[in-house]
């Protein structure tokens, strides 16, 4: 079994809001690391389009092991480890639980595995995800993506919106995997206020 070199891991999180290209920079992270690389191992846990896939918004895509949120990571880890993986690259990573972001920091602080994790902070309620709060706590590093989306008005989005049936959602399960682009559920990004009085255009609505 092939092991890394003897520098230390890290675990770090990248977060933004919907559209911020979280996705994209995971897919170009794990592409160039592949270039000079066969110990790089890519997963999600929920992509948009469907079970092993991690897709952007813009067009790119690339297989991935999906993994059940909530569910024990010791086989899916052990695997890794019998692959030789050096460097595990997470999309979706807001959908894990405490429980589980914990194995990851095990992942690299027993085994050395750098785990690069990508995903959003906050629900459409404005709360915090359990498993990006855990990685916000013990994280290596954490940061936000500096490009992000914009508000219709112009302003910096920081919210991510579900609209149902043309309304900003108060409430409702804090979990809702898919490309709800459109129909009766989707998403916007809006900055705080036009997110606090539900605006969704100029028109008012």
């Amino acid at each position: 079994m092939l092991r890394r070199k003897s520098a230390m891991a890290e675990l770090t999180f990248t977060y933004g809001t919907m559209a911020a290209g979280k996705s994209t920079l995971a897919l170009q992270l794990c592409w160039q690391l592949r270039e000079g690389r066969s110990d790089v191992a890519l997963w999600t846990f929920g992509d948009r389009s469907a079970d092993g896939m991690v897709t952007s918004r813009i067009g790119i895509e690339a297989e991935a092991e999906a993994m059940a949120p909530g569910s024990d990571l010791s086989a899916a880890t052990a695997r890794l480890l019998d692959d030789g993986t050096n460097i595990l690259v997470i999309d979706e990573v807001q959908f894990a639980s405490v429980e589980q972001v914990d194995q990851l920091a095990r992942l690299v602080d027993d085994h050395n595995v750098d785990v690069h994790a990508f995903g959003l902070s906050a629900d459409f309620l404005l709360n915090v995800f359990p498993g990006s709060a855990r990685l916000f706590a013990i994280a290596d590093w954490a940061h936000e993506l500096p490009l992000t989306s914009s508000c219709w008005c112009g302003l910096k989005g920081r919210c991510n919106a579900r609209v149902v049936n043309g309304v900003v959602a108060r409430e409702g399960n804090q979990f809702l995997t898919g490309d709800v682009l459109e129909g009766v559920v989707h998403y916007q990004v809006l900055c705080r206020k036009h997110y606090r009085i539900g605006q969704l255009g100029p028109s008012g609505n």
